[in-house]
């Protein structure tokens, strides 16, 4: 008996049916449509390379384990217990801030004991004091080199008219000017008439914020009298912050500048280095006759550091510019303060200039040194990813008040 089942429910000749279904004088459904289209068979292909396959894999491993995904994938509880750190952490902040409010009373009470050494600095440069024979002994590096030269010198016979007497200036003549001139942060800002000026300078004192006030200090600048304004003092208040940000607490490192006010000038006639005046002709539209007027407009100066640009109190941004320029304010207060007060001898030689130098070019050579190991290993790949280069930009993060941390160190904070 012949077996008229199927195995797999096909008919055997179903397939020669299907074929031959259009009947005779029509062809065959083309094969194509059963292949796939062209679009399908590149993917397959795409997704058989292993070079392929592997760059995907690691695109994914680095989408899944940045931080952020993790914590998504976390169970509720343990969530929870995240948040409750998080908790802590703030009230660390606030710790924190209480820590450095403590290290601004230290600071205003070991300036109180620095400030007779300062005082007595004020009345040799000014000449109003003599410093003794032991007040003025120092022993240099190049002590013995000098007495030989001087030796030498005694030793040599010379048979020409005696030497005038060495001039003895009273104090020590521009001593501030001469450190604004050395370093390059404050040389920027001094015009060619605000010379005359500075050498008029006789001080300048970094005062702190009374106990229980807000946090600040104020610099004051001293000056002989003078032919360009009356003030004896111009003073400049940098306000400081110290309290994590309600909005955002966990970015709170230290004490910040937020803003600064400076004070007014009482120029003398014709001496204002600020404004400059310039004449302008106009033409009357009507009768065409031309008029000549004069105008006082804005003049770049170091004395505009004395009127500063007011930080935004309004909840209202400040454009690029006007950041940049505050920022730069801030900065150059916080150098005031942090090193030019406390070492002003060093900045007049130059030798605090060359240790920055010298601590900066050490930087550097760590960081080429670093980079040098990393393009070593780098030659044992297959396949080495060029450097891309960045231009350097100001970093409205960097020192206080957007200029970054301020580090205690005995008695005055340091920038990271």
């Amino acid at each position: 008996m012949a077996d008229n089942s199927f195995s797999d429910g096909v008919p055997p000749d179903s397939g020669e049916a299907a074929k031959n279904a259009g009947g005779p004088g029509q062809s065959a459904a083309p094969e194509t449509q059963l292949e796939g289209s062209p679009a399908e068979k590149l993917t397959d292909q795409v997704m058989q390379n292993p070079q392929v396959l592997a760059a995907l894999q690691e695109r994914l491993d680095s989408v899944s384990h940045t931080p952020s995904s993790y914590i998504e994938t976390l169970p509720r509880a343990v969530k929870r217990r995240i948040n409750a750190l998080k908790q802590l952490q703030v009230r660390c902040a606030h710790i924190e801030a209480k820590f450095y409010e403590e290290v601004h009373d230290l600071e205003r009470k070991y300036a109180a004991l620095y400030q007779p050494l300062f005082d007595k600095r004020r009345e040799f440069i000014t000449g109003d004091v003599e410093p003794t024979d032991a007040e003025s002994e120092w022993h240099s590096e190049n002590e013995e080199d000098d007495k030989l030269a001087g030796d030498m010198k005694n030793k040599v016979v010379i048979a020409e008219k005696p030497a005038a007497e060495e001039p003895n200036p009273r104090g020590i003549p521009e001593f501030w000017f001469t450190i604004f001139r050395n370093v390059d942060m404050l040389s920027e800002l001094v015009q060619e008439y605000d010379e005359p000026i500075l050498k008029h300078l006789q001080d300048i004192k970094v005062k702190f914020s009374d106990p229980g006030q807000p946090m600040s200090f104020v610099l004051e600048f001293h000056f002989e009298p003078n032919d360009y304004f009356t003030n004896p003092v111009l003073t400049k208040t940098y306000k400081m912050k110290s309290e994590p940000d309600k909005a955002d607490p966990f970015s709170f490192e230290g004490p910040e500048i937020v803003d600064c006010d400076g004070c007014t000038i009482d120029w003398k006639k014709g001496r204002n280095v600020t404004v400059k005046t310039i004449k302008k002709k106009q033409k009357h539209k009507g009768r065409g006759t031309v008029r000549t007027i004069t105008k006082q407009v804005p003049n770049e100066s170091f004395f505009n550091f004395f009127n500063p640009l007011k930080a935004s109190g309004d909840g209202e941004s400040l454009d690029e510019d006007s950041e940049f320029t505050l920022a730069s304010d801030f900065e150059i207060g916080h150098f005031f303060r942090e090193r030019i007060v406390p070492r002003a001898v060093l900045y007049f030689t130059g030798e605090a200039i060359e240790d920055d130098d010298n601590f900066e070019e050490g930087e550097e050579g760590e960081e080429e040194e670093l980079e040098g190991d990393e393009e070593g290993e780098d030659e044992d790949d297959a396949e080495v990813t060029p450097k891309v280069s960045h231009p350097e930009a100001p970093d409205p993060q960097c020192c206080s008040a957007g200029l970054g941390p301020m580090l205690p160190t005995l008695g005055r904070w340091r920038c990271m």
